[in-house]
C-alpha cells in the first residue's frame, strides 16, 4: 500500500504530537490583554509609527490567562493604521527582552484590525486554503484588551519568522526578504526586477529580515530577469506556480502579483528561493486598483484574467514564468486544483460561514470595528458600500470568478488522466531498486519526481511505456521508472503532460507526495532536547541525547561519520573510531562538552526545533531528523522501534522504543471478522471520517488516543449489528500532531494513524 503524505503531515510525523500550532487554532478565540505603565500608551506608539523606527513601548501581556512580562509592543500596519482609530494592528514581541519567553514557539504575535474586511474572514479563510498547497501562515483570531479597555476583535497571523523557517523549510539562517514598498506614493512596477548589483536600489522595495542576504536576492533577481534558463535553480519553481495560482484565482492584488509587497523570500538549505504568502486582509478582490489595468469594477474583477501581466517586463514575477509553456500548463492544473477541491463543490462557501459563525458574538461586541454587523453578515454574498470604495462580496466574486475560469479554453483542455500509482517492493532496503508504475491517458510525456530528503530538491526522470520498465506491454499505457533506495525514505509524485495540457499525482504536488519507506541501516531512533531531570551523563549532567540504532544485520564502523544540527555545516561534528554492533543503539550526547568521557558532540540541541542529520564519511545523508518544539523530559523516538515514525515517547534511552502503542499492534484483517479503513481525509484540520464494518453482531469500541496513550475521545462504545459503520471525528479539541484510534470488536481489536494538522 503506498503511502500519501503532505510536507505538513511529513513534518507533523518527523515531530510526533506537534502542540506548537494549538495557538492558532481556528475554533479558539485568544483573549490578549495588555496592560502598560503610561497611562497615555496611545500617543506613545502613534509617536513610534511617526518616528519610523521599530522601538517598542513595554508593557505586560496576559494570554489566555498565562502571564507574560517586559513584553515588546508597537502599532503595525500601513493603510490600516490611523493616529486616528482606535482599533490599530498590533506587533506584539513576547520575547522582546526575555530570551525564550513564547507561546507554544511563538515569540512575535502580529493582530490584524479587519481594516477593509467587513466579513472578518478573508485572512483567515484565505490562509486556511493556502496551507493545504505551500507553507502558509497559521491565522484565527483574538479579543485584545489594552489597560482594560476593549478594542475589539483581531485577525491573529503567525509571523513569518524564524519559526516559521524551521517548521517549513528546516532552517532559519539563510537569506529572508520581507517584499515591502518604503517610498511614498503608489507603486510602480518593481515586482522582481533587476536593477543592479548596488544593494540600496533594492531597498525601497524589500526589506531584509536576516542578517545577511542582498547579494543573494540580487543574484537570484539577475538570473530571473537575465538568464530565465537556469532560474529553476534559483526559485522553487512549483512553490512559485502554486503561489501565483493562489494570488490570482482569490484575486489577491495587495501582492506580489500587481504590488511589490506583502509577501516573503526565503532561501532555502537547497539555494532556491521560495515565495511566502502574507498580509491576506485585501483577498477575494478588496484591493482593485491594478497597476496595469487600472480601477477593476465588479465585472473585471469577477473576469480577471489567469494570464494578466503575462507579457509585462515590469513583471517577471509572472512574465519570466509563464513564458515557459511547460510551467504555463502546471500553473493551470493548479489552478484547477483548487477551484476543484474549494469552489466548485461550494466548501469555501461552507467554512466561510463556519468560520463566521465562531467569531459571531466576538464581532457583535466589537465597538470599533470599521463596518457594521449587518455588514458582516452581509458581505460573504455581497457588496457592501458602492463606487471605488465597496468591498465586493466573496460568494459574489467567486462564483462569478470560477464559471469564467472554467469556461476558457485552457481550463477545458483535456488533462492527461494519472491513475493506479503504485511502487514495488512496498517497503524497501538498502541500496534496492524500486519500480514505480502509474497508468496515464493517452500517449504523454510522463516524469517521475523524486527526492531522499524531506526539504530536498524533487528530481525528475521520465518514465516509460515500452515494456522493459516493469510497464507490461509497450504501448498499454502504463509507465515505469526506477529509483535506487539509499538510508532514507523517498518522497515521488508523477507528472504528465500533453500538447495543451498538465496533470500531477497527487494533485497537490509537490506540497503532496506518495513515501516510500526505506529500512535496514544505520538510524537516528531517539532524541531528547529537553532533558531536565530525566537521564544523566556520566558526570550527572542532564544534557540533551541522540540515540543510534543498527537495523542492519551486520557491525557499522562509524569511524569519519558525522553528526550535525545544521544542515548548513553537514560535517560539524565527525564521529571517532566506534563501532555499532547489529541491533545495537548508541548514544551521543548533544551538550557542547567534547573533554567529557564517551561521544559528547560539539553542539546542543534546541528544544524549539531544529534538524539533526546524520551521514557517512563522504557527507552522503544517511539519516535526518527535522523536528518543532519538544516537550521537557520527553523523547522523540521512531514507532515502531528502528524503521517507524517519529512521535512523543516516554524515554527509552538506549533500548527499544515502547509505549503504549506496543499493546495494540495491528492485526490480521483477514482473520478477525472486520475492517477498519483509513479516515480520510488524512491528514485533516477540521473534521475527518472513520469506515469500519463487522461481519456478526459485537460489542463495539472505536476510540482515539495521544501517541503517549492518553485516551483523547470515545466514539463508539455499544453492542452492533453486522454491517458496515461510519463516524465523524471533529478535531476541534485535539492538538496538531499523530493519533491512533483503536477499534475493539470483542476481544479482537484493530489501530491505524491519523494526522490532525
Amino acid at each position: 500500500m503506498k503511502k500519501y503524505l503532505s510536507l505538513c503531515m511529513a513534518i507533523l510525523i518527523n515531530i510526533g504530537l506537534a502542540n506548537s500550532q494549538n495557538f492558532y487554532d481556528i475554533n479558539t478565540i485568544n483573549t490578549i490583554e495588555i496592560t502598560f505603565e503610561e497611562s497615555n500608551w496611545d500617543y506613545l506608539l502613534d509617536q513610534l509609527v511617526a518616528a519610523g523606527e521599530e522601538e517598542r513601548l513595554i508593557g505586560t501581556v496576559l494570554l489566555n490567562g498565562q502571564f507574560f512580562d517586559s513584553v515588546g509592543v508597537r502599532y503595525k500596519g500601513n493603510s490600516s493604521y490611523s493616529a486616528n482609530q482606535v482599533k490599530n494592528p498590533l506587533n506584539i514581541k513576547l520575547d522582546h527582552i526575555i530570551d525564550d519567553q513564547l507561546i507554544e514557539g511563538y515569540g512575535t504575535l502580529k493582530l490584524a484590525n479587519c481594516f477593509k474586511d467587513p466579513s472578518f474572514i478573508r485572512e483567515a479563510l484565505s490562509y486556511e486554503i493556502a496551507r493545504n498547497y505551500m507553507p502558509a501562515s497559521q491565522s484565527n483570531y483574538a479579543n485584545v484588551y489594552i489597560n482594560g479597555t476593549h478594542l475589539g476583535l483581531y485577525t491573529s497571523d503567525q509571523s513569518v519568522d524564524k519559526f516559521f523557517m524551521r517548521t517549513h523549510f528546516a532552517s532559519d539562517e539563510n537569506a529572508r526578504a520581507k517584499g515591502e514598498i518604503t517610498t511614498t506614493g503608489p507603486p510602480s512596477g518593481g515586482v522582481w526586477e533587476y536593477y543592479g548589483t548596488d544593494s540600496s536600489t533594492y531597498m525601497a522595495y524589500y526589506d531584509m529580515k536576516s542578517d545577511y542576504g542582498w547579494a543573494d536576492l540580487i543574484e537570484f533577481l539577475d538570473v530571473l530577469n537575465n538568464n530565465n534558463t537556469s532560474v529553476n535553480e534559483y526559485l522553487n519553481i512549483d512553490r512559485h506556480l502554486w503561489f501565483l495560482a493562489f494570488s490570482n484565482l482569490l484575486v489577491n492584488l495587495d501582492g506580489p502579483i500587481n504590488n511589490p509587497q506583502n509577501h516573503y523570500l526565503y532561501k532555502d538549505d537547497n539555494g532556491r528561493f521560495n515565495p511566502i504568502l502574507w498580509d491576506l486582509n485585501e483577498s477575494f478582490g478588496v484591493f482593485a486598483n491594478h497597476q496595469t489595468l487600472g480601477n477593476l469594477n465588479t465585472i473585471q474583477l469577477q473576469q480577471f484574467s489567469p494570464y494578466t501581466n503575462r507579457f509585462e517586463a515590469e513583471f517577471p514575477v509572472i512574465s519570466k514564468i509563464l513564458d515557459n509553456d511547460s510551467y504555463r500548463k502546471q500553473y493551470v492544473a493548479h489552478m484547477k486544483t483548487i477551484i476543484q477541491e474549494y469552489f466548485d463543490n461550494g466548501y469555501y462557501e461552507t467554512r466561510a460561514l463556519e468560520i463566521q459563525d465562531i467569531i459571531d458574538e466576538a464581532v457583535w461586541a466589537d465597538q470599533n470595528k470599521f463596518y457594521t454587523y449587518a455588514n458582516f453578515t452581509s458581505n460573504v454574498y455581497n457588496a457592501v458600500g458602492g463606487g471605488p470604495n465597496g468591498i465586493i462580496g466573496i460568494v459574489q466574486l467567486m462564483d462569478a470568478r470560477v464559471n469564467y475560469l472554467n469556461g476558457l479554453a485552457d481550463f477545458q483542455s483535456v488533462q492527461p488522466i494519472i491513475s493506479d500509482v503504485s511502487h514495488t517492493p512496498e517497503t524497501a532496503g538498502f541500496n534496492d531498486v524500486i519500480w514505480v508504475t502509474a497508468s496515464v491517458s493517452e500517449e504523454q510525456e510522463v516524469y517521475l519526481a523524486s527526492r531522499s530528503s524531506l526539504h530536498g530538491t524533487f528530481t525528475k526522470e521520465p518514465m516509460y511505456d515500452d515494456g522493459n520498465h516493469e510497464d507490461a506491454q509497450p504501448g498499454d499505457g502504463i509507465y515505469g521508472a526506477s529509483i535506487t533506495a539509499g538510508s532514507t525514505d523517498i518522497h515521488y509524485y508523477i507528472y504528465a503532460e500533453n500538447n495543451e495540457a498538465a496533470a500531477f499525482s497527487p494533485v497537490r504536488a509537490a506540497y503532496e507526495f506518495y513515501q516510500i519507506e526505506v529500512s535496514g541501516g544505520l538510524v537516528i531512533n531517539e532524541f531528547m532536547a529537553d532533558n531536565e531531570q530525566t537521564i544523566a551523563d556520566q558526570d550527572g549532567e542532564y544534557d540533551d541525547w541522540i540515540e543510534l540504532y543498527n537495523n542492519a544485520d551486520e557491525d557499522i564502523d562509524l569511524d569519519g561519520f558525522y553528526l550535525t544540527d545544521d544542515a548548513s555545516e553537514p560535517d560539524q561534528w565527525m564521529f571517532p573510531d566506534t563501532t555499532i554492533a547489529s541491533g545495537a543503539y548508541l548514544i551521543i550526547w548533544a551538550d557542547k562538552d567534547e573533554d567529557q568521557n564517551g561521544l559528547h558532540a560539539n553542539f546542543k540541541l534546541s528544544a524549539e526545533g531544529e534538524t539533526i542529520m546524520l551521514s557517512d564519511d563522504i557527507l552522503g545523508l544517511v539519516d535526518e531528523v527535522n523536528f518543532l518544539q519538544q516537550l521537557p523530559d520527553t523523547s522523540t523516538g521512531r514507532f515502531e522501534n528502528g524503521v517507524g515514525d517519529f512521535i512523543f515517547m516516554p524515554p527509552t534511552f538506549g533500548t527499544g522504543n515502547i509505549g503504549f502503542l506496543t499493546g495494540i499492534s495491528p492485526v490480521d484483517v483477514n482473520t478477525v471478522g472486520f475492517e477498519l479503513k483509513q479516515n480520510y481525509p488524512n491528514p485533516f484540520d477540521y473534521e475527518t471520517t472513520i469506515t469500519f464494518s463487522i461481519d456478526q453482531a459485537s460489542e463495539v469500541s472505536l476510540d482515539i488516543y495521544n501517541t503517549l496513550g492518553s485516551k483523547q475521545t470515545c466514539l463508539v462504545d455499544e453492542y452492533l449489528s453486522a454491517g458496515e459503520y461510519k463516524y465523524t471525528l471533529n478535531a476541534s479539541h485535539l492538538k496538531p500532531g499523530i493519533y491512533v484510534y483503536t477499534l475493539q470488536v470483542d476481544a479482537k481489536h484493530m489501530v491505524k494513524k491519523m494526522v490532525v494538522q
